[in-house]
């Protein structure tokens, strides 16, 4: 029961749903950069302060640098190489961007107590040896407190994004159950109204017919002149036809799912045109017993709205039905002559039957036309693509 505007719906989510992962790739790519760019910075500013530069300190801080660069994909692993970096280099920062990537990933786990164990120590203790023995106890105490701060601040950042990432995945969630419990408020009103209406037309619409099928029976018998007896019989079977089709139309509409329904299709044209009451030619061109059954419905509900658009407005004229599978597409033409001189009083009608063959051809990603042509008739044409399965039948 989707319409253009839940297709639409569809697609502008998907296409948003796309764009906001690029936006999200993006965003890793830019953190990831900035953060080898601030590690890196960080061991340059201490270059130039610390003295004297061993070669070891260049290695072990340039490595844990450019370890960074896989804190995504291997975290604790990152974390171990960027350790000698901070506790026998500058690579302080490094460390601390390793330890909070962990905790973002393993919580509060073996691997975060461990990293976090581990970048406590290499800021507690100091390199060379000689420089942590000549400590006092006071300055030993201050480095393991300042040491508690340089882990625990990365874990706690690690920790609050971890969880802002749970709250947004919920806050999704929770959106897309409401938009799903809204989807099913919507089909269970479409539901109640389809069942009103298959009532109202059952009692109104049914009953009516069912009284002309009736009276022309009745007449049919009653009379004895050949043509009253003929256009009886028409009305009769025009009459018992409608009723099969009203009855299959309200078993549609007492439905959830309307398609399940069968439903004519291609193969009963030509009885729709011989039950027409007009001179009509209809030709045939293509596979079209193998034509989806959207399509084919559609290809006969167009040529029955035609005909009765013909018999109200032009009853009496030409009318050639053109049904033809083209390259990927079905072609569907019905097209009348110029109306008779004596034509009778119009018949009612809404307006609606054109505008429910356009959105129907929409539906299927077809196109709809309708105008009058030179001669004074009107043409109808839907053109509907066919699915990749089918052409070239």
């Amino acid at each position: 029961m989707g319409g253009p505007s839940s297709l639409s719906a569809e697609r502008v989510a998907a296409a948003t749903g796309r764009r906001w992962a690029r936006l999200g790739r993006f965003r890793h790519v830019a953190v990831d950069v900035a953060a080898i760019g601030i590690a890196a910075l960080d061991v340059w500013l201490r270059v130039l302060t610390d003295v004297p530069v061993q070669p070891y300190n260049w290695a072990v801080s340039i490595t844990a640098v450019v370890a960074l660069v896989l804190r995504r994909r291997f975290p604790f692993a990152v974390l171990l190489l960027t350790v000698p970096g901070f506790l026998l280099g500058w690579a302080q920062l490094a460390a601390m961007i390793a330890l909070g990537t962990v905790a973002r990933r393993q919580l509060l786990g073996v691997r975060t107590l461990v990293g976090a164990a581990l970048v406590w120590f290499c800021r507690f203790f100091l390199w060379p040896v000689e420089e942590f023995t000549a400590l006092p106890w006071q300055g030993h105490l201050h480095n393991a407190i300042y040491g508690c701060i340089v882990a625990g601040m990365p874990v706690a950042i690690g920790l609050l994004a971890a969880v802002r990432e749970q709250l947004s995945a919920h806050i999704a969630e929770l959106a897309a159950s409401r938009e799903r419990e809204q989807r099913l408020q919507a089909h269970a009103v479409r539901a109640d109204e389809r069942a009103r209406l298959a009532r109202e037309m059952h009692d109104v619409v049914s009953h009516q017919v069912s009284l002309i099928a009736l009276q022309a029976g009745a007449l049919r018998f009653s009379t004895t002149e050949p043509a009253a007896k003929q256009v009886a019989g028409t009305i009769r079977t025009l009459s018992t036809r409608t009723l099969d089709e009203l009855r299959q139309l309200v078993s549609v509409l007492r439905t959830t799912a309307g398609d399940d329904s069968p439903q004519p299709g291609v193969g009963e044209l030509p009885q729709l045109v011989a039950a027409a009451g007009l001179p009509v030619s209809l030709t045939v061109r293509g596979p079209l017993g193998e034509l989806p059954g959207a399509i084919s419905g559609a290809a006969y509900r167009t040529v029955q709205e035609a005909l009765t658009n013909i018999r109200k407005h032009a009853p009496g004229s030409a009318v050639a039905v053109r049904v033809a599978v083209e390259e990927e597409t079905l072609r569907v033409e019905v097209q009348n002559g110029a109306p008779g001189s004596a034509v009778s009083a119009p018949l009612p009608g809404g307006g609606h039957g054109l505008v429910g063959l356009r959105e129907r051809a929409a539906l299927l990603d077809g196109a709809f036309e309708a105008g009058r042509t030179e001669d004074g008739g009107f043409l109808v044409r839907v053109t509907i693509p066919l699915p990749a399965a089918d052409r070239g039948r």
